[in-house]
């Protein structure tokens, strides 16, 4: 029996971690947004087409046979999911260092910054 949990924690999981919409995974996988919601939600587990698995697969940037593999049994926990959380976490700490880097910009445009 295809552990449709697993998937749904997953895509929560990943589109959180891309700021990602289900109208936007709908698009890119080019499903409608019911099959995204309802895959997300765990709201009709029943058996998937392979080919809708992975193109949600591939609008989440895993590989096409991620979401199948999850409904199958594999584990959500390897290390594409830990990979993921580190790369999260350093897009956070690159997008501050943006924002410190904008903020200095703009206080030596304004004749504000401090000559070092």
């Amino acid at each position: 029996m295809p552990n449709w949990e697993a998937v749904s924690v997953a895509m929560t999981d990943r589109m959180a971690e891309l700021d990602l919409t289900q109208a936007d995974v709908a698009h890119k996988a080019g499903v409608a947004l019911m099959t995204v919601r309802e895959l997300q939600r765990n709201l009709r587990p029943r058996r998937r087409n392979p080919r809708t698995l992975a193109a949600v697969s591939e609008a989440l940037s895993w590989p096409r046979s991620r979401l199948e593999d999850l409904a199958n049994g594999a584990r959500g926990e390897g290390a594409d999911a830990r990979s993921g959380r580190n790369l999260a976490q350093e897009l956070d700490a690159l997008r501050q260092d943006l924002r410190d880097l904008s903020a200095r910009v703009d206080e030596i445009e304004t004749g504000k910054g401090k000559s070092r």
